[in-house]
């Protein structure tokens, strides 16, 4: 014992000798035997799995961050997931407190519980966030109060809810939890007396980056009991995608060689006289074997060609003078009035720069000067003309009216 304190093995071990104390030597090497069966009993976790809870925790936090980015309207990273064994005390007793805890228990598809961690000024920034504000807060005068802990609350229910979809996505299996319950952890207690955590769990940490604002860790929690579901889950998504992967790649002529089937019976061949005679357009040789573009359809049984009937497509003559058939009533339409309008030029501008007008503000139209201005039909281009005065009024002289064709293709 280095520190001074005794481990949980050693304790049980104590206990069961005070208990068979009055026993012989056999006795007692029953109580050594005693001693480190829970550990015998400890569920392991391997390097491979511990790269798997990885990744899955990688992938499920990275939707978790896509949420959280939507929420606060701010570009949020977790990534680098680092997966270690450990408990409870050793937890409480690495890392400074105060945490905001937020337990979320499984109801469908998985058991036990997720926890997550997070440090008091981190939940902190996302609640002012939430609420409005700009992330930058003077920790010194500010704590975890009710409202900012219902604020983190909803972020943290949106990130979990994410991750457990993404999860229940990659597993192809429906999973439920609870609502989470956020908490406060200020003493090395608090986190001990945790009902969602067992004495031995998997501590998943991840980077943690919201901009300038958070640079810090994310830290969860899972019990051996949700390890063990999700390493099974796990082992069977993987095989079965392995059996469907291999039954893609299985080729058709591996299968088993079906039984022939019963020769059909020969047809009797038709008659010389009765047999049908292929058309061969004029100018060709005849064709001696199947011929496909005449619609006849080869019997190789027969050896012969069944032809059917096959005629030139007969199309309409096409009427050039359409609207000659139309009214000529136009004389109803002509009091109509339109709105005639001259473009001198236009421009695009941003709304900034639009706001930014002002008396004396100089506009940089598109056409150059001299050019010929545009004279518009209820919106519609239809001529082109220069600017002239006439009696101190502005006109325009019509140099170039639209063919018909592209007045209609502008009405269009």
């Amino acid at each position: 014992m280095s520190d001074g304190m005794l481990s949980q093995e050693e304790i049980d071990a104590l206990l069961t000798n005070d208990e068979n104390q009055d026993s012989s030597d056999g006795g007692n090497s029953s109580a050594s035997q005693e001693g480190p069966e829970p550990a015998g009993e400890m569920y392991v976790v391997s390097l491979e799995e511990q790269d798997t809870l990885g990744e899955i925790g990688n992938i499920s936090m990275g939707s978790a961050a896509t949420a959280l980015s939507t929420l606060l309207n701010k570009k949020v990273v977790i990534t680098t997931p680092t997966v270690t064994v450990s408990n409870r005390i050793k937890f409480a007793e690495s890392y400074l407190l105060p945490f905001v805890v937020v337990q979320v228990r499984y109801t469908e598809g998985l058991s036990g519980a997720n926890v997550l961690f997070i440090k008091e000024e981190d939940a902190c920034i996302i609640a002012d966030l939430m609420m409005g504000g700009d992330g930058r807060i003077d920790m010194n005068n500010v704590s975890v109060n009710e409202i900012m802990l219902s604020a983190v609350g909803e972020a943290m229910n949106q990130m979990v809810g994410s991750a457990t979809t993404s999860i229940s996505s990659m597993f192809k299996l429906r999973i439920d939890i609870e609502p989470p319950i956020v908490s406060v952890a200020e003493m090395k207690d608090e986190i001990l007396n945790l009902d969602s955590l067992h004495d031995e769990i998997v501590c998943i940490k991840f980077k943690m980056e919201i901009e300038d604002l958070i640079n810090s860790e994310l830290i969860q929690m899972i019990p051996f009991e949700s390890v063990q579901d999700i390493m099974n889950l796990a082992r069977m998504t993987a095989e079965i995608s392995s059996i469907e992967a291999e039954h893609v790649r299985k080729p058709v002529v591996n299968e088993a060689p079906k039984a022939a089937p019963a020769p059909a019976p020969q047809p009797q061949p038709t008659p010389v006289a009765a047999q049908p005679t292929v058309s061969v357009p004029q100018g060709e040789a005849p064709i001696s074997g199947p011929p496909p573009n005449y619609g006849a359809r080869y019997d190789s049984q027969i050896g012969n060609a069944r032809n059917y009937d096959v005629q030139q497509v007969q199309f309409a003559p096409l009427q050039e003078n359409v609207l000659q058939h139309l009214p000529q009533n136009i004389d109803l339409i002509m009091d109509v009035p339109l709105d005639v309008s001259v473009e001198l030029g236009k421009t695009r501008k941003m709304i900034k720069d639009v706001l930014e007008l002002q008396q004396g503000s100089i506009i940089q139209l598109e056409k150059m000067a001299g050019e010929p201005v545009d004279m518009l039909v209820n919106g519609k281009l239809i001529a082109k003309g220069e600017v002239v005065v006439i009696d101190e009024y502005y006109g325009i002289r019509i140099t170039t009216i639209l063919s018909p064709i592209d007045r209609v293709n502008r009405l269009q």
